[in-house]
């Protein structure tokens, strides 16, 4: 897990810019830095890394890493977990090593296979330019996922690379123009990283699966793009639920295993739920040692998942490190504007706080390396939209009594059904009727157009998985994994997210996925054996909550509306919120009762956080001083 950042330019970038540059991300990698350029062509490139060191912690491991027969440059971020099988193919064909990093393996690979046949055969998460001086291309890539980021800015005589956009805004200096299209997905939809678009003009991303070449073989760079991997959604038929659960069990079982490879500490984050549980369970069937389980607790029962947690431990005979979430709401709204600094964008909840607070614990308890359940609900289908989608698929395959009797399971198994909130399904429903209301949105937003994150018309339960997966919520939790792993030089590793898991299971029966009134239906029975019951069978996750909606309403609103709704808030001077009607919204969610009514906390949470990055990044956004 590192940082990278490059140029390409008829002329060398200002060593002062860079020195500021470089140290705008020093966070990502604290462990060892490096830096390389040299002139390709008509063309000055230069790149720099920060490394934080996971894998061959010696000088053999260090970036940039150039090709010794070729003369080819890498610079990487991320792991290439099943690197130990492709170093002993490699090996096989007579490739000579000189350390045991997967960064040697990843550029090795590249020279031998090419770029093509080597993406293929990955299994990871990584953001990487490699530069083919011999072929005078630059290859910019991120992983299947985009777990790992990579922002771009194409300028007139200059193309600028970084793992954060910091790093990009310190280099070309000035102030840009808002992105307005992504300000509003973010304020109407909650989510970030829909597309290829960030928050400012001029600044991108690479996407997710996207592989972009830069051939500076002339006085003008020529840049091809294409997308090297795309979730397949092929519904048919596959072997018996048995024979496919014993299949789900294997991988999943592998994709844990290689993301226990480390030559640092590796923990585990445990919420107490299915996914953070099925990952302890799995690796401690596979043989790990005195596992570090690192949890959030509360003093408030209402969302604390202690009994849970010590249950698994018990179960495993693991200790449990308890990082108790602070119960003063003001302490937790103090690090907001921190969060938001690492995030760069604005955050959903006060859970993004609560995960920074539990990075900053791996950090001080010496976890360098991190697993995650994030991604198991997308792919095994965990959240409660996902029964919607699957009823409603069912009506329009013309299966009514189908239906019924899936809504029935659950109901008489008191799972999914009993937890609807109207306030946060609204969005997913089709009437437009019951659309989030726009009425809060200012001139430059309430133009904008978003997805639609309902079923759409003809759309099949793992098609709507995969928009999930590649636009809709793993893009917003990637990012925030990442950021709040990387502040505090974390790494975070995400075994729900193997691409083989992906690949199965969203082709799957949706009946593998929801049945017998239990979402996740075939992870529960993958992992049965491996978990105490009262967890392979829990009924009620509730994620890393905490009780922001009551702190809203009560001992956080003096503070909101003096700091973060005034009439000089930038989101109002700037056109992007209406005040009056963000007003009359807020207050209608301090009248309505815990669990009832149509305005969601995180309806004035985002209003909240939306000011907040304007404040934080205001010497970057044209009109926000």
């Amino acid at each position: 897990m590192c940082g990278l950042l490059g140029s390409i330019g008829r002329e060398p970038v200002s060593p002062a810019l860079w020195t500021a540059a470089c140290k705008m991300q020093a966070h990502r990698g604290p462990d060892d830095s490096g830096e390389w350029n040299s002139r390709v062509g008509d063309w000055n490139i230069a790149v720099a890394h920060q490394r934080l060191s996971i894998l061959d912690l010696s000088p053999t491991g260090a970036q940039p890493m150039i090709h010794p027969v070729t003369g080819s440059v890498l610079v990487y971020n991320g792991e290439i977990y099943n690197f130990v099988e492709l170093k002993a193919e490699l090996k096989a064909a007579g490739v000579n090593f000189i350390g045991h990093s997967d960064t040697e393996v990843l550029l090795h690979g590249l020279e031998h296979w090419g770029i093509e046949a080597t993406l293929a055969k990955l299994n990871g998460m990584w953001a990487f330019a490699w530069i083919d001086r011999a072929k005078r291309k630059v290859h910019l890539c991120r992983d299947r996922c985009g777990e790992k980021p990579l922002y771009i800015a194409v300028q007139r005589d200059r193309v600028l690379f970084a793992s954060e956009m910091k790093a990009i805004l310190r280099l070309t200096g000035g102030r840009r123009a808002l992105n307005v299209q992504a300000v509003a997905e973010f304020m109407k939809l909650g989510i970030l990283d829909a597309d290829r678009h960030t928050m400012f003009l001029g600044i991108e991303q690479v996407p997710a699966s996207g592989l972009l070449t830069l051939s500076l073989d002339g006085s003008n760079i020529v840049t091809h793009e294409c997308i090297y991997w795309q979730c397949p959604v092929t519904n048919n038929a596959v072997e018996p639920f048995p024979q496919f659960v014993d299949r789900v069990r294997e991988i999943f079982l592998d994709s844990v295993k290689i993301r226990l490879r480390s030559d640092v500490p590796v923990g585990i984050l445990l919420s107490g739920g299915l996914d953070s549980s099925s990952i302890t369970g799995a690796a401690h069937a596979l043989g790990a040692k005195n596992m570090t389980l690192l949890s959030l607790v509360s003093d408030d029962p209402s969302v604390d998942e202690s009994p849970f947690i010590e249950a698994v431990g018990r179960h495993f005979g693991w200790p449990v490190t308890k990082i108790k979430l602070p119960s003063d709401p003001q302490t937790l709204f103090g690090h907001l504007k921190e969060v938001i600094w690492h995030m760069e964008a604005p955050v959903g909840s006060l859970s993004n706080v609560a995960h920074y607070l539990l990075m900053r614990a791996a950090r001080d308890n010496g976890i360098t390396v991190v697993l995650s359940g994030q991604g198991g609900d997308e792919v095994f289908c965990g959240y409660r939209k996902y029964l919607g989608f699957h009823l409603q698929s069912l009506v329009r395959q013309n299966h009514p009594f189908t239906a019924l009797r899936t809504l029935g399971s659950f109901l008489r198994n008191g799972t999914m059904v009993n937890q609807f909130r109207f306030a946060e399904a609204k969005r997913y429903l089709p009437s437009k009727n019951f659309a989030r209301r726009q009425s809060n949105l200012g001139p430059r937003l309430s133009m904008c157009a978003v997805a639609a994150v309902g079923l759409l018309p003809d759309e099949s339960l793992g098609a709507r998985q995969r928009r999930d997966l590649m636009q809709l919520s793993v893009p917003t939790l990637n990012h925030f994994e990442d950021r709040m792993s990387m502040a505090w030089s974390r790494e975070i590793r995400l075994p729900f997210l193997d691409h083989r898991l992906i690949e199965m299971l969203i082709s799957a029966p949706a009946e593998y996925k929801l049945a017998k009134g239990w979402s996740k239906y075939a992870l529960r029975s993958a992992v049965v054996d491996l978990l105490p019951p009262e967890i392979t069978w829990r009924k009620d996750k509730q994620g890393f909550s905490n009780p922001e909606g009551v702190w809203m309403k009560t001992t956080l609103k003096e503070t909101i509306l003096r700091d973060f709704l005034h009439p000089e808030a930038r989101i109002f001077r700037l056109g992007l919120l209406n005040r009056e009607a963000v007003l009359n919204e807020y207050e209608r969610y301090c009248a309505q009762k815990p669990q009832q009514g149509r305005v969601w906390s995180k309806d004035i949470f985002q209003v909240i956080a939306l000011e907040v990055w304007l404040e934080c990044f205001s010497e970057f956004i044209e009109g926000a001083n």
